[in-house]
């Protein structure tokens, strides 16, 4: 298990930085292109925007595993350890329950706007929307491979001493 959680994250990882590489790419072509040619590319907006929705999505998992997407530390820091680990496993189940909903969400609003095309590539709206179903079913296997570390810890077990998170728990 603990391999393939280092491959899993190691994966996401370097998928993000394909989308932020590309997107820093095209959007700095594109502005050489209007300060030396006063033309750009016309597709490079809406293509960067697409990125930017990958990456929010495909990136909410490893924030997830930096703690930052729920962090309840100040009340849990005022009840006992016991209470503390109920409303993590509450949070947890709570977070498991939305994931799971926000994937039916998702994937009923890819099969709308399948046929619904970008102004300028053409693609199907519903590509784009593709993020939402694929980066929430990221974020619940990066929760079930955290949730036994984060209900027993809490977040700042998630974290190394560099910041951070460590592979295996």
């Amino acid at each position: 298990m603990k391999k393939f959680e280092e491959i899993f994250v190691a994966t996401n990882r370097w998928l993000l930085i394909a989308i932020l590489s590309s997107m820093a790419i095209l959007v700095f072509v594109n502005v050489c292109l209007r300060f030396f040619t006063n033309h750009s590319i016309t597709w490079s907006d809406e293509v960067a925007r697409h990125l930017m929705i990958w990456l929010t999505f495909v990136g909410a998992g490893i924030t997830l595993r930096h703690g930052s997407l729920t962090v309840i530390d100040n009340v849990q820091v005022m009840m006992s350890e016991r209470n503390a680990r109920r409303l993590r496993a509450l949070s947890a189940i709570i977070m498991f329950a939305f994931f799971l909903m926000m994937i039916w969400v998702g994937k009923t609003y890819v099969e709308r706007t399948m046929m619904q095309t970008t102004p300028s590539t053409r693609i199907a709206f519903g590509y784009i929307y593709l993020a939402m179903p694929i980066g929430f079913t990221l974020l619940i296997v990066h929760l079930l491979l955290v949730v036994r570390t984060y209900v027993t810890s809490g977040m700042s077990a998630l974290q190394d001493d560099d910041g951070r998170p460590p592979v295996a728990a």
